[in-house]
């Protein structure tokens, strides 16, 4: 099995007791929806990897589409201006430096 490359997912396999979690939905207290099929569709570590804004605050929530279907949705915020950003992967701010 493949494991998430993603900032935010934690696994520790110390001592033969295996624990994963997701670290973003643990701040947020919401660490009993997850599931690691949900890393499969997340779109926070591509979010990470390509965005330019240097201090980048990402905060995630799963929200269930029709009841059914558990996806992550992001709220991304640069932390330089407290503005909060539409695209993730781009800040207006930080672009222009």
């Amino acid at each position: 099995m493949k494991l998430p490359d993603c900032p935010f997912f934690h696994h520790d396999a110390f001592r033969g007791r295996e624990v994963m979690r997701c670290r973003l939905l643990e701040r947020q207290g919401e660490h009993e929806q997850w599931s690691l099929k949900l890393c499969a569709s997340c779109p926070v570590p591509s979010v990470v990897r390509e965005s330019d804004c240097e201090a980048l605050v990402v905060e995630g929530h799963v929200v269930r589409r029709f009841g059914l279907f558990p996806r992550m949705t992001v709220f991304a915020v640069c932390a330089a201006r407290f503005q909060s950003l539409d695209d993730p992967r781009h800040c207006p701010h930080c672009a222009t430096k």
